[in-house]
């Protein structure tokens, strides 16, 4: 059965000492779920292009905040954090974007308290996934000024990868995802589609489209749904990582999922 095909590699692979180079390496170093939330979307918005270049791009922000990004905005005014930024810049994302993301994120803290309340508020036990609450959310954060690329909207079709990767990180718990929310069920998260997704979805049939957007995230989450309802996105982690980690042949994914004997291995080689 395919479940079980998955349940084996996600046996083998989610797990911490597979999660490096990533991103979400970051979050492991904030216990207090204020400081956490603040990490994890600085960490995930940034995460497009190389991923040396992403970790680089996402330590020259966390090093402003010192050992608390929420206490860093809570005491910051907006010249502030124009001036801390003002040599930031990391691909198409410009310190003055960055600033409005942490303006927004500012603004979100004194309206609601915290990022995940804002976020409960948009969310209704009636939405099948976390859309709609998303579309709201990003309209929060960009209250201050164009974010650029920061954050994706939803209306406006796009997968939302990072926005959703976001989500994944603080809605679940498990040996990598730390988590910290815990008022939005893991059964409404969509799954962060990236290239390496979206040809994992195309190889089990959950999809046909030949673009990876909203609709085909959509997809796909559903077809992981039918095995996981009460969380569709259990295996991202753990399928991606063949796209990432240099030690781990994407072909052995392939042969796997289509029923092979493919051998999830475990060895470790350069990452």
């Amino acid at each position: 059965m395919l479940k079980q095909r998955l349940d084996r590699i996600h046996g083998q692979y989610n797990r911490r000492e597979y999660v490096a180079p990533d991103p979400l390496e970051f979050l492991y170093n904030y216990p207090q779920v204020r400081d956490r939330e603040i990490v994890a979307l600085v960490a995930a918005l940034l995460a497009y292009g190389r991923v040396a270049q992403i970790l680089k791009a996402v330590t020259q922000v966390l090093d402003l905040f010192g050992t608390s990004p929420h206490g860093y905005l809570l005491t910051r005014n907006q010249a502030d954090i124009v001036h801390d930024l003002e040599g930031f810049k990391y691909r198409f994302t410009t310190g003055k974007q960055m600033a409005c993301l942490l303006m927004g994120v500012k603004t979100v803290l004194q309206r609601f308290g915290s990022l995940e309340t804002c976020f409960a508020e948009g969310f209704s036990p009636d939405d099948e996934t976390v859309i709609p609450a998303l579309s709201l959310f990003v309209k929060q954060l960009s209250c201050r000024g164009s974010m650029g690329i920061l954050a994706a909207d939803p209306d406006k079709r796009s997968a939302c990868k990072r926005n959703n990767l976001f989500l994944r990180w603080m809605v679940r718990k498990d040996r990598v995802d730390p988590g910290g929310w815990d008022r939005i069920p893991c059964s409404a998260l969509v799954v962060p589609l990236d290239t390496h997704m979206f040809r994992v979805g195309t190889q089990l049939g959950f999809t046909r489209k030949k673009q990876a957007n909203l609709k085909t995230a959509l997809e796909i989450t559903q077809g992981f749904r039918t095995l996981v309802p009460h969380d569709p996105v259990r295996y991202d982690f753990c399928l991606t990582r063949f796209g990432i980690r240099k030690e781990m042949n994407p072909a052995e994914l392939k042969m796997i999922l289509s029923g092979g004997t493919g051998k999830v291995s475990g060895n470790k080689g350069k990452k």
